[in-house]
């Protein structure tokens, strides 16, 4: 796709509902946060394509639920790709910016060398969701096995088996060639939940491996307008997922006009990473001093990257609670 300037749709979360259905959804674009999140490693393609995966999806659950501070998806898997990591950290006041970091862990080699889908990079793992409300509230953490082939089914089977929502994405990423013939990635996508019930009872499971999939969950009048929404999203294309040429509204009245949708204030995203000197030597903390020794340089500094944003600190020895020493 070719796109010639700055979207004002981009980076953007607009949530729903669809009355007649009694469903709620989400639609998302990403495009400059992509481009920070992507611009601070040099990843190959599909690992590229993964990460923007994660960063999409994130930034729908994260939007969907109230956080007060922090949403972190975690992707381990025993293939050359080995952990995806992203966070969505809540807007603090309303009408404030939410803000994502990602990065991931691979073993260049094996990527440059496997075939296949960039799913199949990451082998068999686990989909897991952190959610932090702050230092005074115990963290929430869940987590399924990877299955469905995507990043999206497993986030589908993790809100089946976990919390028994049915839910469904449909996302799309690539590359946008700007007019000065720069390329960066764009991502968009769709989130359909139905709406919690007070108690809700699986039907037996039919997903991969005996896991729940959002067709066990439902029931009666739910089962056949959760069937007919999803056929409607069955239509989307992925030129209209990653927006250059469709508004969010436009493609929500396309899919759902019969739906009875509401829309309500879409929450603007951006690149954001919360690592500090500070943080970093609280975390050096845990290290023994024979550790620190280890870890000091020629030049006598102890040095850290955030893995996040690339940022590079440096501490004396002393900092650390170690007094210098020099290095034979």
């Amino acid at each position: 796709m070719t796109l010639t300037q700055k979207i004002a749709w981009d980076d953007t979360v607009l949530p729903f509902q669809l009355d007649r259905s009694d469903i709620r959804g989400r639609i998302a674009r990403l495009d400059g946060v992509l481009v920070e999140v992507l611009r601070q490693h040099n990843y190959p393609p599909a690992v590229e394509a993964m990460v923007a995966e994660a960063a999409i999806l994130t930034a729908l659950i994260g939007q969907t639920i109230k956080i007060r501070w922090k949403l972190s998806l975690q992707i381990r898997g025993n293939g050359p790709l080995k952990f995806i990591a992203t966070d969505y950290y809540g807007p603090t006041e309303e009408g404030e910016v939410a803000r994502i970091r990602a990065y991931a862990s691979y073993d260049d080699a094996a990527v440059a060398s496997a075939t296949g889908l960039p799913f199949s990079l990451i082998g068999k793992g686990m989909f897991g969701m952190l959610i932090d409300q702050g230092p005074d509230m115990s963290p929430y953490q869940g987590i399924t096995p990877l299955a469905g082939g995507s990043l999206s089914a497993c986030a589908e089977t993790y809100f089946a088996q976990s919390e028994q929502l049915p839910t469904r994405f449909a996302i799309s990423m690539g590359k946008s060639t700007e007019q000065s013939g720069t390329e960066s990635w764009r991502a968009g996508g769709i989130m359909l939940q139905h709406m919690p019930k007070s108690s809700l009872e699986a039907q037996g499971s039919s997903g991969d491996d005996g896991l729940l999939t959002a067709s066990d969950l439902m029931q009666d009048d739910d089962g056949e307008n959760w069937s007919r929404v999803n056929s409607h999203l069955d239509t989307v294309e992925d030129l209209e997922l990653v927006g250059p040429h469709v508004s969010p509204t436009q493609l929500l009245h396309r899919l759902f006009h019969e739906e009875i949708p509401r829309v309500f204030d879409a929450q603007p995203i951006k690149f954001g990473c919360t690592c500090s000197a500070e943080k970093v030597e609280q975390a050096m903390s845990v290290y023994s001093a024979g550790d620190i020794l280890e870890m000091t340089t020629d030049k006598g500094k102890v040095t850290a990257d955030c893995q996040f944003c690339g940022a590079h600190y440096e501490f004396d020895p002393a900092e650390l609670g170690l007094e210098a020493t020099k290095r034979d």
